[in-house]
């Protein structure tokens, strides 16, 4: 029996000083005055109780005369606790946990009391016993004493030197890509600027060779999509459109820039002129053949690889496509022809033949071009024939089938 009561004497002193130090039992207070077995009316003390806590009030204490109303709920009281601890040694680690627990609660629920002045109802009962709960789980436990502060405001009278954010230099340095989007800004700012500037016909403006997308990606270094590049060209092509006798220095330099090295359209070919013989020399192509003419004023004689042309082209079609350009100016029989083709077949040859005359007559008389563009005459077919392929009896042909 001694034993006992020594170990129990032992316990209740821990008790003590773990309610003191949790402010649940004044420091003048004992442990032993807490019901131990038997509750109020003889009733038995189990782990959960109606606790009544009130302004200004230790958990457990009851408050009759505060002018906050007290609040109702079921938790972990001393009572409990003081039950806990005298069903034997093991519990002793569970009540002070739970002693801890209820001091961190304290805390919160004090301070939700202070801030409602009318009795909760049913629903703000169910509320506060979920916060309860959520105040028992370790991030609330571990967060309770902690409480969120602003940074202070930072001093700059005590630097010596202020200090500086980078600026980035371009306005798009943190898009995907800022090179590109400053080509593009920069030439819509340049439109905006010089809009109201006369314009040519897109056929009468200078013939500019472009950067390429792939050449433009290797420009600027980024990935750029076609979609947008094609944005730009189209920006290019109305400043390339503005009166090559108005248009500023600025934007010749800006579309300088997006220029292919070596521009084929600035290499201009010299003008073919007539020689001191008075002829006009003429080439042509079409399909495997080749045709030079050389064109001189006379009485309508045609000469072909030194024959007679009935005797080249036997077919009457061949023929009229051949002098094509002088019958639909009514220049047969103004001008003689002499005529070397080779390559080809029948009608490749005629039809070499009309270019290479058509553009000797140009060099005569400038001024048929735009007849000869409406006939079709100066337009270079650039058509081949395509090759046969494997398995093919032409070069899309198929073999008939047979199911058997």
């Amino acid at each position: 029996m001694a034993e006992e009561e020594r170990k129990a004497g032992e316990r209740r002193c821990y008790l003590d000083e773990i309610l003191c130090e949790s402010n649940l039992v004044g420091a003048g207070e004992s442990f032993a005055r807490w019901p131990s077995r038997d509750g109020p009316g003889g009733r038995k003390t189990s782990r959960t109780f109606a606790v009544t806590i009130g302004q200004g009030q230790g958990l457990g204490a009851a408050s009759s005369s505060s002018a906050v109303p007290p609040l109702q709920f079921r938790g972990f009281c001393p009572a409990g606790i003081a039950a806990m601890a005298w069903q034997g040694s093991n519990c002793i680690m569970q009540a002070a946990q739970c002693v801890r627990r209820a001091a961190s609660l304290q805390t919160v629920l004090q301070h939700s009391v202070r801030s409602s002045a009318v009795p909760l109802s049913p629903i703000s009962t169910q509320l506060l016993q979920r916060q309860r709960r959520s105040a028992f789980s370790s991030f609330a436990r571990n967060n309770a004493a902690l409480e969120v502060q602003a940074a202070p405001e930072i001093d700059f009278s005590r630097f010596q030197h202020l200090p500086a954010r980078i600026v980035p230099a371009s306005p798009a340095y943190f898009s995907g890509s800022p090179k590109f989007i400053d080509h593009l800004l920069n030439l819509e700012r340049i439109l905006a600027k010089y809009a109201s500037l006369p314009t040519v016909a897109p056929s009468d403006a200078p013939r500019m060779a472009w950067f390429k997308l792939a050449q433009f990606r290797d420009f600027v270094g980024e990935p750029v999509p076609t979609k947008k590049y094609k944005n730009l060209i189209k920006i290019l092509q109305r400043l390339n459109r503005i009166d090559p006798a108005l248009a500023p220095d600025e934007v010749r330099s800006t579309l300088n820039t997006f220029l292919r090295p070596g521009n084929p359209y600035a290499n201009k070919p010299v003008p073919a002129t007539v020689d001191e013989m008075g002829r006009a020399r003429g080439k042509g192509k079409r399909k495997e053949s080749s045709a030079v003419v050389y064109l001189v004023e006379g009485e309508g004689e045609v000469m072909v690889n030194g024959k007679n042309l009935i005797d080249v082209f036997p077919r009457l079609h061949d023929r009229e496509s051949a002098l094509w350009p002088l019958r639909c100016t009514q220049r047969l029989d103004k001008y003689n022809v002499w005529a070397t083709v080779k390559g080809g077949g029948v009608t490749g040859q005629a039809e070499a033949i009309t270019l290479a005359v058509a553009r000797a007559l140009m060099v005569h008389e400038p001024a048929l071009r735009p007849v000869l563009r409406r006939v079709g005459v100066i337009t270079v077919d650039a058509r081949r024939v395509e090759r046969k392929k494997p398995g093919h009896r032409k070069a899309r042909k198929m073999p008939t089938w047979v199911k058997r």
